[in-house]
């Protein structure tokens, strides 16, 4: 498993044996210090659902990443570049467990308890990089 240093001396990334394409989406939880926490909590190593994890892998996503400040959620997906979003999560929501994980994460989200997690997750635009 990867060393997270933290927020101020950043994160190791890791390094794939192919090419990748990065995603970022964006959600925000309600604004309840302990739902945030519990929020937090459930998305551990010890407390997320193994199921979950494994449903992600399974769709082709190579990386996920949540960060998190105040109410706002960021979330970095890495693919490989012949990912294709829309089938990848039609694909996601139909494994098992997941559309009872999105109803239970949902009691933290400011989202539909009946929402999947693409319905959720809004998809963001890069709007810079450090162009070439």
């Amino acid at each position: 498993m990867m060393e997270c240093t933290g927020k101020k001396n950043g994160y190791i990334q890791k390094n794939f044996q192919q090419p990748v394409k990065r995603y970022c989406q964006t959600l925000d939880l309600k604004d309840d210090p302990d739902l945030i926490q519990e929020y937090v909590k459930r998305h551990s190593e010890v407390h997320s659902w193994p199921e979950i994890r494994e449903g992600i892998r399974s769709v082709g996503i190579l990386e996920m990443e949540i960060y998190h400040i105040g109410t706002r959620l960021f979330m970095i997906v890495e693919t490989p570049m012949d990912f294709e979003w829309d089938s990848a999560f039609e694909k996601l929501a139909k494994l098992p467990r997941q559309s009872e994980w999105e109803e239970y994460m949902s009691i933290f989200q400011q989202a539909d308890a009946n929402a999947t997690s693409s319905e959720k997750w809004k998809l963001m635009e890069r709007i810079f990089y450090l162009y070439e």
